[in-house]
């Protein structure tokens, strides 16, 4: 007899062991057509898999994430059934569920966009088969006699410690896998192929070169449709093809993955910038800056050198190894250290806005979402043990006031001790629980992600989500007790004894490139007037009032106003247009009549004029409007 005990404590007994799927229909078949997986404890098992013991279980769904996630592992494997029933000469290497669908990679000859058609085509014959996904569990001596033509499984079998390994089939494909699996593929009900990139086999320069298939699926084709859609209006919004329009950064071959930010991009850079000392200085931050470039016994003492040192880029000076920072953590111990403290002076919080530099394969850079050089907008806050919870919710708060600022909306991640670390035990479970403290004082949903803090503490994951739904990792604040343990940090304490601060380190804008490129696309370019290149253009309708045209310029700019005149013996017709296109929210146009009255005739974007506003109104308007850094499209 094998008792069932459900999520509401109610229990089932079944006189032979159940698979999932039948303990499933046994609730409704309905339900049961929409189950992907049971969960037994904390393990999820394919549902057509016998439970032989007493067990409590819950089933995943089409409705859930992890039933998403399921899927899309699954569809990996269709994938490559496709393409070896294509290319019969190709060798399967990992097929992973990433965050926007999955991927598989092949060694295989380079295909193009062209040829996805072709694989997406075998796919749907998989499909309609409705193949199920069957487990099996072999020796590690029949998993390397089945992969014996595919020296990647080889390889990746001969790491394995286990004995026993696991293996799907579906139809004639078998692949080495954990599992679980969909019943059948035909629960793919909409997939497309994205596109194809180069990739080196365990990311190794050295080894072979693969083809990178991506693709994305859903158990539904008009959540297929939507995607498709959205990702149409987000080669709208490329922030590079933007960027390059609007005359705001650009790249080039002399510095790879670091970008060059233009007159245009630095006015919305500095707006930026201005926004966050504003906030900052409010929060009882103070500003500080530290080199470019330390030597590697400072590095070594971070512990950076030995968790960091293949992303970091060194030089020799006075027959001395030096790095480039790839943080800007190490130079904060160095300023604390400047001088003794009290009790008395904490909390101590120090911002930094520090140029870092890291090395990114050539193959992962993506614009400003992916480059070798970038400013973080760093702060460490040193403070004693029992002012923990109340420092985080002051990071989150400050957070959520400066995302709101733009219309983005965020979600919070914990992430706790990876394996590759430092510090001792006693240390993480403190900070790891100062954290959770904090959080639950906050008030708002988190998920956990068990070993993906960083190697010197756990952290709070700051996920924004844009305009068009997409989420991006942000901000992250994370609680480090390693660090001023090796810079052996100290404070006077109330009873006169040494004592050793907490400290967090703390991002907002994260990368300030990648967060002004996620602006670029959660704007569409279209920018609010405070934080716009471009605040106001004067068209004089001729020649005659170019003049005229600069007096007014030069009496906007006295009160910060961004302002340029359009001097072309183009017509206005025209010269509006382009200015909308351009995305200038005030396009003044001056006519003799203008003059003469001393008034100004404004066109705002959503197409409306107001003609006869006086100087002072429209400064007064507008100044108002940029200094509450306001969204309201409705300027005048």
């Amino acid at each position: 007899m094998i008792k069932i005990t459900f999520p509401d404590n109610a229990i089932k007994t079944f006189e032979e062991a159940p698979t999932g799927m039948e303990i499933a229909q046994g609730i409704s078949e309905g339900f049961a057509r929409n189950c992907v997986a049971v969960k037994i404890k904390d393990n999820l098992q394919d549902l057509n898999l016998p439970i032989k013991e007493d067990s409590s279980v819950s089933f995943i769904t089409t409705n859930d994430d992890e039933g998403l996630h399921i899927l899309r592992h699954s569809s990996a494997h269709v994938m490559a059934e496709a393409v070896l029933a294509l290319y019969a000469d190709a060798k399967l290497t990992i097929g992973p569920v990433v965050e926007d669908g999955f991927y598989y990679d092949i060694d295989m000859p380079p295909i193009s966009k062209d040829d996805l058609g072709a694989i997406e085509g075998e796919m749907k014959k998989i499909i309609k088969a409705k193949n199920c996904f069957k487990r099996r569990v072999v020796s590690k001596k029949e998993a390397l006699e089945i992969f014996k033509d595919n020296p990647f499984k080889l390889e990746l079998i001969n790491e394995l410690v286990d004995q026993e390994i696991s293996l799907y089939q579906n139809g004639k494909f078998i692949d080495l896998c954990r599992g679980p699996h969909i019943p059948h593929t035909g629960m793919i009900k909409g997939f497309k192929l994205l596109k194809i990139s180069g990739a080196y086999w365990r990311a190794d320069q050295t080894r072979e070169q693969l083809q990178r298939l991506y693709g994305i699926s859903f158990f539904d084709k008009k959540k297929l449709n939507k995607y498709i859609h959205l990702i149409e209006e987000a080669k709208k919004r490329d922030h590079r093809k933007l960027g390059t329009r609007l005359d705001l950064f650009s790249f080039h071959e002399e510095a790879a993955g670091m970008p060059f930010f233009h007159a245009k991009g630095m006015d919305m850079w500095n707006s930026l910038l201005d926004y966050w000392r504003d906030e900052h200085r409010e929060a009882g931050y103070v500003e500080t800056k530290t080199p470019v470039m330390l030597n590697r016994k400072l590095w070594e003492q971070s512990g950076h050198w030995e968790n960091y040192r293949e992303n970091m880029y060194t030089s020799v000076i006075d027959e001395e190894e030096y790095a480039i920072k790839p943080m800007n953590c190490p130079g904060g111990m160095i300023l604390y250290k400047t001088r003794a403290h009290s009790y008395r002076d904490l909390p101590l919080r120090a911002g930094e806005v520090g140029l870092v530099h890291r090395h990114e394969l050539s193959g992962a850079l993506s614009g400003l979402f992916r480059v070798r050089a970038f400013h973080q907008d760093d702060a460490h806050i040193f403070m004693t043990p029992d002012q923990i919870g109340e420092e985080v919710l002051g990071v989150l708060k400050l957070s959520e006031r400066i995302y709101k600022q733009f219309g983005l909306t965020f979600h919070l991640e914990l992430s706790t001790r990876p394996k590759k670390s430092i510090g001792e035990d006693a240390q993480w479970e403190e900070a790891t629980n100062g954290l959770k403290a904090a959080l639950e004082e906050y008030g708002r949903e988190y998920i956990i992600n068990e070993g993906d803090g960083a190697f010197y503490g756990p952290k709070i994951d700051i996920h924004i989500k844009d305009a068009l739904g997409r989420t991006w990792q942000c901000g992250t604040i994370q609680l480090d007790m390693a660090l001023p343990e090796r810079f052996d940090l100290s404070y006077k304490g109330r009873d006169n004894e040494k004592h050793r601060p907490i400290m967090i380190h703390r991002v907002i804008y994260g990368s300030m490139e990648r967060f002004f490129g996620i602006l670029v696309e959660h704007f569409a370019g279209k920018f609010p007037l405070w934080l716009t290149p471009v605040q106001a253009i004067l068209l004089p309708i001729n020649q005659d009032l170019s003049e005229y045209a600069d007096k007014i310029k030069k009496a906007l700019e006295a009160h910060r106003i961004r302002v340029e005149v359009d001097k072309r013996n183009e017509t206005l017709k025209k010269k509006i247009r382009e200015a909308q296109v351009n995305y200038i929210p005030l396009i003044i146009t001056i006519g003799d009549k203008e003059k003469e009255s001393n008034t100004l005739s404004v066109r705002t974007l959503d197409g409306k004029v107001k003609m006869g506003i006086s100087m002072d109104e429209f400064v007064a308007k507008a100044c108002c409007h940029i200094k509450q850094r306001s969204l309201d499209e409705a300027i005048l």
